[in-house]
């Protein structure tokens, strides 16, 4: 009788798990990591305990912060979109408890609020930052020019007025009509949009990453689109979505798209996990929650 479990070829795939019987594995078993391991739980914001099967040492984490929120009032450094929750993945110790941070609440002030962190054992993500009087909101960090990430990446580079953000910093006002030139910077998260101060100005797009930045507002003109994100899990792009007059849309988180605003009133909130909320004259849209995927 052969054996199930031998070893194959060199760089061949491990064919069985060593998955014991005492659990019930996640309906969406078709989220699968290499060897066998999948996909047993995904916790949201609020939750702060977790139940793992006996036999489980370590567990592959994915986790995200809230994204921050955009900011409102009609000033002219005000009305920026906020920067999308910071990402970490790898292996950690079996845990029994975690944090899912919450998104950015909305904002009635020239700054948006931060969103929260998220942690499972040793692996730790800073929420996106709130867009800021001046800027927009830097992703992953608790300041307008981002910081320096779970993989020892440095921040982006806030935008100086009128030019957009770099490697996920969150773009500055504009003062002239010249659209989209202050968009928040690309990258693993996205950041926030800069405004647009001037009449029939268009305000900067959100920034693109796993997670997107929320789109800035506009004194008079249009708002920035919120930024597209990708679901972590399967691939799928959530689009962009467009801004409304004077308000920025959200940005997509990797597991929900971004929400369009309410013209000249609410931004547009982000999407789940992580995405940035738009900026408006009214009131900034609220950053999209956290979330915490476990696989073993």
């Amino acid at each position: 009788m052969s054996n199930p479990s031998r070893r194959g070829s060199a760089g061949e795939p491990v064919r069985n798990s060593m998955q014991g019987g005492n659990y019930t594995p996640f309906p969406n078993t078709h989220f699968v990591l290499p060897y066998g391991l999948r996909l047993q739980q995904t916790i949201n914001a609020g939750t702060t305990s977790v139940t793992i099967p006996a036999g489980i040492t370590f567990v592959y984490a994915i986790a995200v912060g809230g994204g921050g929120s955009g900011s409102a009032s009609t000033g002219n450094a005000s009305r920026l979109g906020g920067g999308a929750g910071g990402i970490a993945w790898g292996w950690t110790l079996a845990n029994s408890t975690c944090v899912v941070g919450a998104g950015g609440a909305t904002s009635t002030g020239a700054n948006g609020n931060n969103g929260g962190y998220t942690r499972y054992g040793n692996i730790i993500t800073i929420g996106g930052c709130g867009g800021i009087s001046g800027a927009g909101g830097g992703a992953g960090s608790a300041n307008a020019s981002g910081g320096t990430n779970y993989w020892g990446i440095p921040g982006g580079s806030q935008g100086t007025p009128g030019a957009n953000g770099a490697n996920g910093g969150g773009g500055s006002q504009n003062n002239t009509t010249t659209p989209k030139t202050n968009s928040g910077g690309n990258g693993i998260s996205g950041g926030g949009g800069g405004n647009n101060t001037v009449s029939g100005g268009l305000a900067g797009d959100g920034g693109n990453g796993l997670a997107g930045g929320g789109g800035g507002g506009a004194s008079s003109g249009t708002g920035g689109n919120g930024g597209s994100g990708i679901n972590i899990l399967t691939g799928v792009t959530y689009a962009s979505i467009s801004g409304t007059a004077q308000t920025g849309a959200g940005g997509a988180g990797i597991a929900g798209a971004g929400t369009a605003g309410t013209s000249g009133s609410l931004g547009g909130a982000g999407g789940l996990g992580g995405g940035g909320g738009g900026g408006s004259t009214g009131t900034g849209g609220a950053g999209g929650a956290g979330i915490l995927y476990l696989f073993y």
